[in-house]
């Protein structure tokens, strides 16, 4: 029992994790759900925002029955808002793991706004449950409210990633 005990202490005051590592800085944005701190890439948790490259379709005239709608470059638009949300802003990143890219994996702040849950909310990204649900209900709202990728038709981003490969 002794051992164990020895060797569970050895593991939490030696092991390195990246679980709970705290980055502090000036952020600049890679795209919609990726920043980069101090050289570090942190990909935001449980989010997926459009990629740089993806389109999404808005209605510009309903006329009764009839609904003409244009393509819009959503995978920029998310990028350049989460730009204007962090530039000149210490951002602080909670990481809580890293991703098959080894990117960080974090719940990151401006101020004590989290920022992953501003982008779903807003629109400018959804939810990725395949993840986590900690985003869901800010998706439901706004969803609710018909903002950013909810007043179209859009490809979830995962999916349109999978479209994109095959291409």
């Amino acid at each position: 029992m002794k051992k164990i005990l020895i060797s569970i202490v050895f593991i939490l005051l030696f092991n390195q994790s990246v679980f709970g590592e705290t980055i502090i800085g000036k952020a600049t944005v890679i795209d919609g759900d990726t920043i980069k701190i101090n050289g570090i890439k942190i990909r935001l948790f449980g989010i997926d925002a459009p990629e740089k490259k993806q389109l999404c379709q808005k209605a510009f005239l309903d006329i009764n029955f009839i609904s003409l709608k244009k393509k819009y470059d959503c995978g920029k638009i998310s990028t350049l808002k989460l730009k204007k949300l962090i530039e000149n802003e210490n951002i602080n990143c909670v990481i809580n793991g890293e991703d098959f890219f080894k990117r960080k994996i974090g719940i990151c702040f401006r101020n004590k706004l989290d920022i992953n849950s501003w982008m779903v909310r807003t629109g400018l990204a959804v939810a990725y449950i395949k993840y986590s649900k900690k985003y869901y209900q800010d998706q439901i709202q706004a969803e609710a409210e018909g903002l950013g990728l909810w007043q179209g038709d859009f490809d979830m981003p995962w999916d349109w990633r999978k479209k994109s490969a095959k291409n």
